[in-house]
């Protein structure tokens, strides 16, 4: 059984900040180092100091970004710079942006989630990476609180959820424009009879991470950790539950995008490296002159050039040039990962990962991290290797929902950074301390 619970979340003080705007931050996993000075020079009061404190040559086990972490969340609650609502609510979240010059709106709401260890009820379906949960988990030592929420998605077709939670909507209590260009606004509801209605609703259901793989294993392990530390064992505990934001899998705002991925490694031939692709792919080399086109414009033809419905295309770029690859045959994905379903077998991201990071360039699950970094901007996956950032990229097309219920479904996860949904949630909203 789904248990979701409301809470009294903790929120910026709006007699505190003249602009809201210049307080809130883009999830920790996003900020690049670029980024993140932008935001300390925004304020002084800026989110990123929490969620992804500056790292100094001399920190030490005492004072590092943990620990100041801790001590500025700290003193903004006792500064009244942050403030706790004064009775449990959900929080109605809404973003409204711009996609392909589509205007669209996102709605979710923030609440309270009772974990499952055993992913019984919330499903994955990507694996989580080793760095980022230790990092996640030494912050949430440190504060005690979920900084940041995780989305989660719940099959609704009627969307009676959102339909209820807008009939209740006024005034939002926070309307900001992100660093995205984005506009959130959220609001506060402690109505109990909509509370009500909605855990009623969620009860049965069954819910799926959009966004957040390593925050929510990291819950699991901070909870279990908690309990062997205090002995209390009781269900509800407050480290038992932890801040999500829930969206209705149907919700018409939600966009899924691809990830690209930027391979660093010494040994790579080329030459060899397409001599081998030859045996799954169709090749075809596409010239480009970046003294004539942009990022932009290369980008832009690239995507048209591996856009499919029906076949399985990537495009390899490196510098000067890109491959498109066309997979010859999907059965060869049979004998390479047998152990998978077909789903699985057949997911775009999954033939990247096992027939040409694996079996071409070398790459496994054992050295990924130190080879593989991640992007869902198309340029960047261009420009990073023109600058020599990186030896190449590959560029796809995205995973549709489909096909992370059914991979979620079935128990099954997909490689790491399978899905990038948009619109991303906007951290320094709403917080829960435990």
């Amino acid at each position: 059984m789904v248990e979701v619970i409301p809470f009294k979340g903790i929120i910026y003080n709006k007699e505190k900040i003249d602009n809201l705007d210049s307080v809130m931050s883009p999830p920790y996993d996003i900020i690049s180092q670029e980024m993140q000075s932008k935001l300390y020079n925004n304020s002084p009061l800026n989110f990123v100091r929490l969620i992804l404190g500056k790292q100094n040559p001399d920190d030490t086990d005492d004072n590092n970004r943990y620990t100041r972490a801790k001590k500025l969340f700290e003193s903004w609650i006792k500064d009244s710079i942050l403030i706790q609502s004064d009775k449990p609510a959900i929080f109605p979240y809404k973003i409204e942006y711009k996609v392909k010059n589509q205007k669209k709106a996102m709605n979710g709401f923030f609440i309270l989630l009772k974990l499952d260890p055993e992913y019984k009820l919330v499903k994955a379906h990507e694996r989580t990476l080793s760095k980022p949960k230790a990092d996640r988990l030494n912050l949430m030592r440190a504060c005690h609180a979920n900084l940041e929420p995780i989305q989660l998605l719940y099959i609704d077709k009627a969307d009676a959820i959102r339909r209820n939670i807008d009939r209740h909507l006024d005034t939002p209590i926070i309307d900001v424009k992100g660093y995205d260009g984005f506009n959130h606004k959220l609001w506060k509801l402690d109505d109990e009879n909509i509370i009500s209605m909605i855990q009623n609703e969620l009860r049965d259901k069954v819910l799926f991470i959009a966004d957040g793989h390593h925050r929510y294993q990291t819950a699991i392990n901070y909870s279990n950790e908690t309990k062997n530390k205090t002995g209390d064992t009781a269900d509800t505990v407050p480290y038992n539950y932890l801040m999500v934001i829930l969206a209705n899998m149907f919700d018409e705002g939600l966009s899924i995008f691809p990830t690209h991925r930027l391979i660093k490694k010494s040994d790579i031939n080329l030459g060899l490296t397409l001599k081998n692709l030859e045996k799954y792919f169709n090749i075809k080399e596409v010239d480009i002159d970046k003294s004539s086109q942009s990022s932009a414009e290369i980008s832009k033809k690239l995507k048209d050039d591996i856009e499919t419905k029906t076949d399985h295309k990537f495009a390899m770029y490196v510098k000067g040039k890109y491959y498109i690859l066309t997979l010859k045959d999907v059965t060869v994905m049979d004998k390479l990962a047998k152990d998978h379903s077909e789903t699985w077998r057949t997911l775009d991201v999954s033939i990247l990962h096992k027939i040409i990071l694996e079996q071409i360039v070398g790459i496994s699950q054992d050295n990924i991290e130190d080879h593989v970094k991640y992007t869902r901007d198309d340029e960047e996956a261009i420009d990073f290797v023109d600058e020599g950032k990186f030896d190449l990229s590959f560029l796809m097309n995205a995973t549709k929902i489909e096909e992370l219920k059914a991979i979620a479904d079935a128990g099954e996860h997909m490689p790491q950074k399978s899905t990038y949904f948009l619109p991303k949630m906007l951290s320094g909203l709403v917080i829960y301390k435990m």
